[in-house]
C-alpha cells in the first residue's frame, strides 16, 4: 500500500452515470458485512428465481419494515394457541 493516495482528480457517484441513475432512483452505495450463510442462501435462490441477490435481500429487508406489528388480540390469540399444543 502506497502511504498516500492523490484523490484530487476522483468523482463523486453524481459524476458516474450508472451511479447517479441509481441514486436518483432511492438507491445507496453501502458497504455491508453478511455471513456467508446468508449470502450463499440469497445467492442460490436469486439463481434459481433468475433474478440479483441484492434485489432479494432488499426486498425481504422491505417485507421486515412494511411488516405490520402484532396487535395485543392477535398477540393473546398466538399465546393461546401455543399454551394449548404445549
Amino acid at each position: 500500500m502506497k502511504d498516500e493516495y492523490d484523490f484530487s482528480k476522483s468523482k463523486s457517484a453524481s459524476e458516474i452515470p450508472h451511479l447517479a441513475k441509481l441514486q436518483s432512483e432511492g438507491k445507496s452505495r453501502i458497504t455491508i458485512m453478511l455471513d456467508n450463510d446468508i449470502l450463499d442462501f440469497y445467492r442460490d435462490r436469486a439463481k434459481f428465481e433468475g433474478i440479483g441477490y441484492q434485489t432479494l435481500i432488499n426486498a425481504t429487508l422491505r417485507e421486515a419494515v412494511q411488516a405490520k406489528p402484532l396487535d395485543e388480540e392477535a398477540l393473546r390469540r398466538i399465546l393461546r394457541e401455543e399454551l394449548k399444543t404445549s
